[in-house]
Parts: C-alpha cells; sequence; structure tokens
C-alpha cells in the first residue's frame, strides 16, 4: 500500500457545564449547523491552548512568540542574549526583518501579531556585527519611512540585494533552519505582509469544534462577596455557560510537514503526528477553567491515513437528540457515517481508533490512547 499524505483526526470531547471560548460581547460562541445552535470553539483557540500546554513543551519544545509588543519583545530576547549585542543592533533586527519604521510601530490594535522566532533574531543580529554590508543595506532599508511608490520600489531593490547577500554568506539558510525548528509554524504557519520575514503555509488544518448536538446557554449570576463588608457584594454580574459534546477535527499534511520542517524524514513527521493526536485529545483551552474545572478527556478518538482530508462533521449535521446522553449516539454517528463515506467514495484509507473502556468492529479499536497514537507513529502499523 502506497504512503498516505494526509492523517486526519476526529475527536469526540464531553466538557461539563463551562464557557471555554468567548466573543466580543463575553458570550459563548455559537454556530447554526444543520438549522440548530451549537456551541463552538474556535480553532485559534484551540490552537493556543496546545502550543502553550505543558504537553507541547515538554514533547516538541519552546512555540513562537507571537506579538505585536515589539518593544516587549525586544526587552525579552535581550534579557536571553545576555550582553551579546547592543540594544540598537537587537532593534534594528527586529525592525528590518518586520518592516517596521520602529520598536513602537507595531504597538498599534491595527497590527497583526506576527510569530517571532528568538533564534532568528540572534542570527539577523550577528549578520549585522559581522557583515558590514549587510549592515549598510538594513540602515538604508529602516530610514525609508515614506509611502509613495519610489520609496516602496527602493525597499524591494533592498529587500532582494539583502536576500542575495544573507543566501551569499549562507545566512539565509540558517535564517529557514531557525523557523523550521519552531514545529507550532510549520503546523499553523506564518502570514507576514512586508519585510524579509518570510511566510509559511502551515502544514495543519483544524476546524472550529461544535457540539454534535443542539445547544442552549444557561446563565450563572454570581457575586464575589467582599469579605470586609457586612451586606452585599463587592462584584454582582453574570456568565453564560453550557455542556456538551464537541467534535474536534483537524487534518496534517504529512509532505507539507516534512518541507516546513526542512526536509525533515516522514518518520520525524509522524512522530509529531502522534503528539498532535495527544493534544487533540487532552488539551482544553484556559478560559474559565479555575470557576468551571473543564479538564475532561476525549472518550473517543479516530484517525485515518488517506490521499486526502476528509471531515466527518457532517455526520452532525442532523443534531443528536438523545434524551439518554449525546456521547454513545455520537460515537455511533460518527462511526456509522464514516463508513458510509468510506465505502460510498471507495477511499483507500487505514483507520483505528480510541475508545474509553474498549469497542469491537470496523474501526480497529484500541484501548488505550498510547496504542493510537504508536499506531500513528509507526505509520499506521505497516
Amino acid at each position: 500500500m502506497s504512503e498516505k499524505n494526509f492523517v486526519n483526526f476526529h475527536v469526540l470531547i464531553s466538557h461539563n457545564p463551562s464557557c471555554l471560548n468567548r466573543d466580543d460581547m463575553n458570550l459563548q460562541k455559537t454556530a447554526i449547523f444543520g438549522g440548530e445552535r451549537r456551541v463552538r470553539i474556535s480553532s485559534q483557540s484551540l490552537k493556543r491552548a496546545m502550543r502553550k500546554s505543558t504537553y507541547y513543551r515538554k514533547y516538541l519544545g519552546h512555540s513562537s512568540v507571537r506579538t505585536r509588543e515589539l518593544g516587549i519583545y525586544r526587552n525579552q530576547i535581550s534579557r536571553e542574549m545576555g550582553s551579546r549585542f547592543p540594544t540598537e543592533i537587537i532593534d534594528r533586527a527586529i525592525t528590518f526583518w518586520a518592516d517596521a519604521r520602529g520598536i513602537e510601530d507595531f504597538e498599534s490594535s491595527e497590527t497583526a501579531v506576527a510569530p517571532w522566532v528568538v533564534e532568528e533574531t540572534e542570527i539577523l543580529c550577528e549578520a549585522l556585527v559581522e557583515n558590514d554590508e549587510f549592515k549598510r543595506l538594513c540602515d538604508e532599508y529602516v530610514e525609508i519611512t515614506g509611502n509613495a511608490d519610489k520609496d516602496k520600489k527602493k525597499k524591494r531593490s533592498l529587500e532582494k540585494k539583502s536576500t542575495a547577500l544573507l543566501k551569499k554568506e549562507g545566512v539565509w539558510d540558517a535564517l529557514l533552519c531557525a523557523v523550521s525548528n519552531a514545529i507550532d509554524i510549520a503546523l499553523s504557519g506564518r502570514m507576514a505582509t512586508s519585510g524579509l520575514m518570510t511566510n509559511i503555509d502551515g502544514a495543519m488544518s483544524i476546524a472550529h469544534s461544535i457540539t454534535t448536538h443542539s445547544t442552549d446557554s444557561d446563565i450563572d449570576w454570581f457575586s464575589a462577596v467582599d469579605d470586609l463588608v457586612e451586606q452585599g457584594a463587592g462584584h454582582l454580574n453574570s456568565q453564560e455557560l453550557s455542556s456538551g459534546v464537541f467534535y474536534r477535527y483537524a487534518s496534517l499534511n504529512i509532505p507539507h510537514l516534512q518541507q516546513n520542517l526542512g526536509g525533515a524524514t516522514r518518520e520525524r513527521a509522524l512522530e509529531i503526528a502522534k503528539h498532535v493526536a495527544h493534544m487533540l485529545a487532552t488539551v482544553v483551552p484556559t478560559a474559565k477553567n479555575q470557576s468551571t474545572a473543564p479538564f475532561n478527556l476525549a472518550d473517543f478518538v479516530m484517525i485515518s491515513f488517506s490521499d486526502l482530508p476528509v471531515s466527518l462533521a457532517n455526520a452532525f449535521e442532523k443534531p443528536i437528540d438523545d434524551k439518554g446522553g449525546y456521547l454513545r449516539p455520537s460515537i455511533e454517528a460518527l462511526t456509522g457515517y464514516w463508513k458510509n463515506i468510506h465505502r460510498g467514495y471507495g477511499l483507500d484509507e487505514q483507520v483505528a481508533a480510541f475508545q474509553v473502556g474498549g469497542a469491537d468492529g470496523e474501526p480497529e479499536t484500541f484501548a488505550s490512547l498510547p496504542e493510537l497514537e504508536d499506531w500513528v507513529a509507526k505509520d499506521s502499523g505497516k
């Protein structure tokens, strides 16, 4: 059987009453699907929870630094680099890399948050110290503050000259190597609108999680008691809460991940896929954790190696409606829909699953998550 390029992750996880992801009105994020209201958790919220998790740090290292506060970022890396580079060199490296007019330029609500890799900044600082020609090009570049066509044309010319020089000196390859070490960027990508900061198309797609059933919210009215006041409360407010079974879906493009990792082996990409499976099954967004403790683990995880990304969200286009609980019928709906799609399209897939308590039948189902993770790491058990 030929190697499959995509790993599809299908996760069912039930959360007790909580509010894991809110909108700008401090209300739960929701979506209409199949004509019914579902509670929703955004992919951005889930991805951040994953890359900031203890598990990520333990097995995948440090994540990138996502910020537009360049002054704070400058101070952080200055502390990390000690006295190796003067502040003005660090400022030059940062502003040149992202085409900022100054450290304060990104401290604006109109500026997108960019993922920064400390090692990239360090390499640029070294180039500025060691290469006078690169420093001259950099100085000339950051001193252009206008937005006229002639200014933009001159910047593009300087960008080309700087890139050519960095490639000639071997610095460009070092920069690419540095960003490839940031696994969260390899997975989720990086969008840069200007400057020399490289754009990276993410190898992983994650859907917004939705409940498999329609959901109504409860309004939790709460008070914060002032211990030094005999009557009344120090604060009164209300918060939306709801519970439900959420369907999480992600697809990972293995060759694309290998490319983003600087030409990594398939084995390395699959090792990362194994950790992605673990995080999708265990990581919970951090909102309201202290007041709702929604630390639930997935009851069902199904993974397929396929020739294309395939979501099974339509298994829940008709909301699950079972007064005896939503979890078991959600598992049955998911596996049943997968069988119909698998057979209906003649998909050439390799599929396995994990279910709490174990289960028999199709697909092959393991009784523990580590067994399924090992199945992924071993290229679906081949």
